[in-house]
């Protein structure tokens, strides 16, 4: 759903696709608290689905992506910082199932959907030049103050088609996706510890841990990501990746005959946790970066695909390689490999400046051609 939510977004705003968005998911929610049957699942699944992808992820990135240009780095990055208070806020959860039932704590979880997000959608607006104002809260200039109505952001669209033939977006999907294929996994890494006898609850401690190495790692990139080349920032993340998931396939391994323990749990925790946390709000900021905020939308939401694509293989591999090898370390040293390749594809990614520069030549030759045609016709 990412590509027609984010060409949506470019078209209407986020308003209305999150009054839809957010409605469905809280029917979706208060759904599966009734169901019955395993086709029943399957259904509200599949409404869950359509209604967070017209509703949370995506509107909200875009929107803030638009309202900020200098400090967007910083601002995704605390953006994105709250899911991983989420995440943190696991255990929480737990106790209200245990507490009330599945049930009904996914009919409150529905109906919450409605609580909060009303009043959200009605703050909600796609650019700051909607409500007379500039990014980044710079103030406007006294020339234009005097007419509102004058549309303040002069940024020169960049045709999506356009980006799409470049060679820089396909290296900078592919070369996130490779990561996003790792992270992915995360929904098997407690079987993993299991079964690398590590017990249930130390194995809870752990992803606790890496929910808290999110969050820094989310934050932190965030504001250092305004600064410093982000370039440099993702490579860094997705070495860390790297060094966390060595830890993870090294607990209580052994290599000639020495056992190695239980030692690498905090550096999964710290490492695997805070490099995939610090290569979100990085990587949404470079989208805009690099291809303005016109059609910024639009170009989160094909990017997303792309990465959701490639992604949603990790956890297949990773289960099948399981079931046929009977080990978790084996794919995940698989694709420990595969992310090794990630690091050069994204130090190699062109500078912003260099391919703004290339959409606006490309842009000015098409407005002579046109003129050129134009006077030809007369």
């Amino acid at each position: 759903m990412s590509i027609v939510v984010g060409l949506m977004l470019d078209k209407y705003g986020p308003r209305k696709l999150m009054a839809f968005g957010l409605f469905v998911t809280g029917l979706g929610f208060i759904g599966m608290s009734q169901m019955q049957n395993l086709w029943h699942f399957y259904v509200v699944m599949a409404v869950l689905t359509l209604g967070m992808s017209f509703g949370t992820f995506l509107p909200i990135v875009a929107t803030v992506g638009n309202w900020f240009v200098r400090k967007r780095s910083r601002a995704i990055g605390i953006l994105m910082s709250t899911s991983a208070i989420g995440a943190m806020a696991a255990p929480l959860l737990v106790w209200f199932v245990d507490s009330i039932g599945w049930r009904d704590a996914l009919l409150s979880v529905g109906i919450g959907f409605w609580i909060i997000g009303i009043p959200a959608i009605v703050v909600m607006t796609r650019q700051p030049e909607d409500v007379g104002l500039l990014p980044d809260g710079d103030p406007v200039p006294e020339t234009t103050a005097a007419g509102l109505q004058q549309p303040l952001n002069t940024e020169r669209r960049i045709p999506i088609f356009t980006a799409l033939r470049t060679r820089f977006f396909w290296q900078l999907a592919i070369g996130t996706s490779l990561g996003h294929l790792v992270s992915s996994t995360t929904l098997l890494h407690i079987d993993a510890m299991q079964s690398f006898d590590i017990s249930r609850s130390t194995a809870a401690i752990a992803v606790f841990g890496f929910a808290v190495g999110s969050f820094i790692g989310r934050l932190g990139s965030g504001f250092i990501g305004d600064f410093v080349d982000k370039r440099y920032i993702m490579a860094i993340a997705f070495y860390m990746q790297i060094i966390g998931v060595l830890a993870l396939i090294s607990l209580n391994a052994t290599i000639g005959g020495v056992s190695l323990g239980q030692w690498g749990l905090g550096f999964y925790a710290l490492f695997f946790g805070a490099g995939f946390g610090a290569s979100i709000p990085v990587r949404m900021a470079m989208i805009g970066d690099y291809f303005g905020r016109q059609t910024y939308g639009s170009m989160l939401g094909i990017m997303s695909t792309v990465n959701a694509v490639l992604g949603a293989f990790g956890p297949v591999f990773v289960g099948i390689m399981f079931d046929v090898t009977g080990t978790y370390r084996t794919p995940f040293l698989i694709l420990l490999i595969v992310l090794v390749a990630s690091g050069p594809m994204m130090l190699t990614l062109e500078k912003p400046s260099r391919v703004k520069a290339r959409f606006r030549l490309a842009a000015h030759n098409a407005d002579m051609a046109a003129a050129e045609t134009a006077r030809a016709q007369k």
